[in-house]
């Protein structure tokens, strides 16, 4: 055992030792970060206009700030791209990351001196969890490749602004660069399919340990770099990678194939990352959720999705199998910011969640309202009864066919297809009417008559996000949709 990996094994017993200490104390642990950051927050313009300094705990928080998307707090975030200080946070923000969504378009989070610190050691917490776990340390001696967006920054506006991956990869530790790739120059390639060349031309002959990316552009390297090297399996190229670090989307649907390219299953910790903050990330199994980051600059609201109520829980108001939308108060700035994710508690003591979806992607044009946590789930099921491979999908609604009954078309890229398409339709439609009774009954009653698979091209999703300028390595396929947005221009055979 190297000096390196000797050293980490205690002190990554420690750290987890004392997160796990604050999180088996949600509710002290989350009344902390809240007066902390109202402490910081009164004094800006927003917080004299929301009264912040009389906020003491989560009632006098839940009514003061409004819920509130980017929208909402748009007007203030122009301010600051303007230079203007003190609006949300005291000061100016080191950075401004820049995001396209799906549903808004461009969107600039402020990234302050107090949030940076979240989003870089919420991301070692979760190696050190790994490490405190399973004892294993070895990949710390080898090289480490993400598959992030360029580092690059836009300077011509009054705050710097890139991608958060790009900009936090300028704040990566010393002592990991040594390990770290690819290089900086290959990471400022504009052009994806360019960069991911350049990258497998770095990385082939390296003692390559730990990947993590997206799971979609982390097999379109995987398939580049088996091209170019001849090999059969990842496992091949790199004999000692021992973990895979995700997030983004879900795994399951991609586990066949990942599996298949890297010749076997490899260790893997799923993160829950966003541009607003660092949410989650996998402290246990796979099987048993990632655990809430609380106390690392971020106060959480939970909104139950199908209350009346729109005033969010705390933490210590939450139950098990509900679903709610997430709502953070942050050090960044973010003031009941609606983040648009869904997550489900899997257990409170500590808080752990799996995300179950997105609150504007979801497919109810019939009143079913399917949500990705179930196309996921039955799309696994359906694999394991009729083995193939999925690349990538989406699924949209067809309210007005050509003939029959309305019904969802699922939209499905093949790395490797099912010798019975008709059967593989079958089982996830039966595996969706378990999950979704609301779906059950509209298939019973002939209201709904099974879905439908359409075939995409090889490829064609990545052609499809190309077009949308969705080509770089945080941009995801949108599970479901309630029209046909995501669906119209797919190339399908």
């Amino acid at each position: 055992m190297s000096l390196k990996a000797a050293i980490v094994g205690p002190y990554a017993r420690w750290v987890t030792k004392g997160v796990m200490r604050r999180a088996l104390r949600p509710a002290a642990t989350q009344l902390g970060v809240l007066r902390e950051l109202v402490q910081f927050g009164a004094s800006t313009e927003f917080g004299r206009a929301h009264q912040l300094h009389r906020v003491y705990d989560h009632a006098g928080l839940v009514e003061a700030v409004p819920l509130q998307d980017y929208e909402g707090l748009r007007p203030y975030i122009e301010r600051i791209r303007a230079g203007e200080p003190d609006v949300l946070w005291p000061g100016r923000p080191l950075y401004l990351c820049k995001t396209s969504g799906t549903t808004s378009g461009a969107k600039y989070i402020p990234i302050t001196r107090h949030s940076l610190p979240n989003h870089i050691d919420s991301a070692r917490r979760a190696l050190l969890a790994y490490i405190a776990r399973t004892g294993r340390a070895a990949f710390v001696n080898g090289k480490m490749i993400f598959l992030q967006g360029s580092p690059e920054l836009d300077r011509t506006g009054a705050i710097p602004t890139g991608r958060l991956s790009g900009i936090v990869a300028d704040h990566v530790p010393r002592y990991l660069l040594r390990n770290r790739m690819p290089s900086r120059a290959t990471n400022c390639i504009a052009d994806w399919e360019s960069k991911v060349e350049a990258i497998v031309t770095e990385t082939m002959g390296e003692d390559m340990r730990l990947i993590s990316g997206i799971p979609a552009w982390v097999q379109m390297y995987f398939e580049r770099l088996l091209a170019r090297t001849g090999k059969a399996t990842v496992l091949e190229v790199f004999p000692e990678l021992s973990l895979f670090v995700h997030g983004g989307v879900n795994y399951a649907p991609y586990r066949p194939r990942m599996e298949a390219l890297i010749g076997g299953e490899v260790p893997r910790i799923e993160l829950f990352p966003a541009s607003e903050g660092f949410i989650a990330y996998q402290d246990q199994g796979p099987e048993e959720g990632m655990l809430l980051v609380l106390d690392n600059g971020i106060y959480y609201g939970f909104l139950p999705v199908h209350a009346g109520d729109r005033r969010p829980l705390s933490i210590d108001q939450v139950e098990l199998d509900t679903h709610y939308a997430l709502v953070l108060y942050t050090n960044a700035g973010l003031w009941g910011y609606a983040l648009g994710d869904v997550v489900r508690f899997v257990s409170l003591s500590p808080p752990r969640i799996v995300v179950t979806g997105r609150t504007k992607h979801f497919t109810s044009a019939f009143g079913e309202h399917v949500i990705a946590e179930e196309v996921d789930g039955a799309l696994e099921e359906a694999m394991r009864a009729v083995p193939c491979a999925v690349s990538e999908f989406t699924v949209a609604p067809m309210t007005t066919p050509a003939e029959g009954l309305p019904h969802h078309e699922w939209y499905i890229e093949f790395a490797t297809e099912p010798t019975d398409l008709d059967a593989f339709g079958s089982a996830i439609d039966a595996a969706l009417q378990r999950r979704n009774p609301y779906y059950r009954d509209l298939i019973t009653g002939h209201v709904l008559r099974p879905l439908r698979i359409v075939r995409v091209r090889q490829c064609g999703f990545i052609t499809w996000m190309r077009a949308r300028g969705m080509n770089d390595a945080q941009s995801k396929v949108p599970r479901l949709a309630n029209d046909r947005r995501y669906v119209e221009g797919l190339p399908t055979r």
